[in-house]
């Protein structure tokens, strides 16, 4: 290496130093890569993304095949900086190259080319997978040496292969990932996918419309009752009964006895006639599944019952797709307003409000792991049925019964403890 001339030498340095920077940002713009978009972009023909995503595959053999490379090029590229610095300085270029080469790796072949490389992944590790690829083909029999070798090792302290290619998303990770979809998802649209997520936690106990507040056909009514209820109704299907929820008879869709009753020829026979076959679901089914069960058996409504096959209540396919799309009004503008805000920033929420929908709707924190409804989870803190005006500090709520009948609360004033603090302070 004498008889070379320096100039050939300090060429050769540069050319390695490139081939480190390569390796280095090589590595650091795979690793970086959103693996996601790296392979909706290989499904679409792409072919660095393809090279890429197989070179990931084997996390192990490429890994091998870079750092073989990396580490190839820095010995040489140090072997020549230390006999460029022995014919300049001496036996004192040994430190010296040892000093200036360590400056420049760092520098010039890590730092900079790796940053550019996690600033830019997809520009940088595309392009390198090309490269690499044919390097792996090139110097596979070494590669697959040196991974024989590694694998043994992680073998004996007890780390398998197989677990280093877990690359599956947890639903929480998922949801993080939506969060963070950032200008390319429309907040809506953010909300909604994570709706999706959180349906699979709720049970239709958390949705459907208790039994007290079931509306329906009584056909023990007399007829005309029956008429009042039917040309007066907001909803267009109703449950029908015989003296008792329990003694269910089926389900009514208005439209199907439109035509007659407009033109005054409804009796009870026809009425009859048109009753649709109940349809049951067991309580704590989530809603996904009945979502699904929804769609397969082409139903709308369903009753819910209990373990002794007693009625709970209803939930319909609206109530469900509430959960993903938010509330709206599919009977109209009929629908009993549930939450009201008042002027001085407390709200007023009706008894029978699932937990659930507060949470998402207003995003309070109220417990969710035992009563569906605000009623229920009233009676839970307070262990009794009030006989009055009573309060309860929940979170940073104060919660206070403003409306109670039936043996149930109705109305609750939901204030914030600041407010309290607040109001208490004007009156001193």
């Amino acid at each position: 290496m004498n008889s070379i001339p320096l100039e050939i030498l300090l060429l050769l340095m540069v050319l390695l130093l490139t081939l480190s920077a390569f390796f280095s940002s090589s590595e650091t713009g795979l690793v970086a890569l959103n693996r996601y978009r790296m392979r909706h972009k290989a499904q679409g023909g792409h072919r660095g993304a393809k090279l890429a995503q197989k070179l990931l595959n084997k996390p192990d053999r490429m890994f091998g095949l870079i750092l073989l490379g990396n580490n190839l090029v820095n010995i040489l590229a140090a072997s020549i900086s230390t006999v460029i610095f022995l014919r300049l300085l001496g036996d004192a270029g040994i430190w010296v190259s040892t000093l200036v080469l360590t400056v420049i790796i760092l520098i010039f072949a890590e730092v900079a080319p790796k940053t550019v490389a996690a600033v830019y992944p997809e520009r940088v590790a595309y392009p390198a997978s090309y490269v690499l690829s044919l390097l792996m083909r090139l110097l596979y029999p070494l590669v697959w040496l040196i991974n024989l070798a590694a694998s043994g090792l992680l073998r004996m302290i007890g780390i398998k292969r197989a677990a280093m290619n877990q690359d599956h998303l947890t639903r929480e990770e998922l949801r993080t990932l939506v969060k963070e979809g950032g200008r390319t998802i429309s907040n809506d649209h953010q909300q909604m996918l994570i709706n999706i997520l959180d349906l699979e936690y709720g049970t239709i106990d958390d949705v459907m419309v208790p039994r007290q507040d079931v509306v329906g056909i009584d056909l023990e009514d007399d007829w005309e009752t029956i008429l009042h209820q039917l040309t007066r109704s907001i909803y267009t299907r109703l449950p029908v009964w015989r003296n008792d929820l329990n003694e269910m008879v089926g389900l009514l869709h208005i439209r199907t006895v439109m035509v007659k009753l407009s033109q005054g020829n409804l009796n009870r026979h026809e009425l009859e006639r048109s009753i649709r076959t109940p349809y049951y679901i067991p309580e704590g089914t989530s809603l996904t599944q009945q979502l699904l069960e929804f769609q397969k058996r082409e139903r709308r409504m369903g009753m819910v019952v209990d373990e002794y096959g007693d009625i709970q209540g209803l939930v319909t396919l609206d109530d469900i797709l509430e959960e993903i799309v938010g509330e709206y009004t599919p009977e109209g503008t009929a629908r009993q307003r549930q939450l009201r805000k008042l002027d001085d920033g407390s709200w007023l929420v009706a008894g029978n409000t699932t937990v659930r929908m507060l949470n998402r709707r207003m995003e309070w924190n109220l417990p969710t792991t035992g009563a569906k409804t605000l009623n229920g989870l009233m009676l839970e803190q307070l262990e009794s049925l009030p006989d009055g005006h009573t309060s309860i500090r929940l979170g940073e709520h104060i919660l206070t019964i403003v409306d109670l009948g039936s043996n149930r609360i109705r109305k609750v004033l939901f204030k914030p403890w600041r407010l309290r603090d607040q109001a208490e302070a004007d009156q001193d």
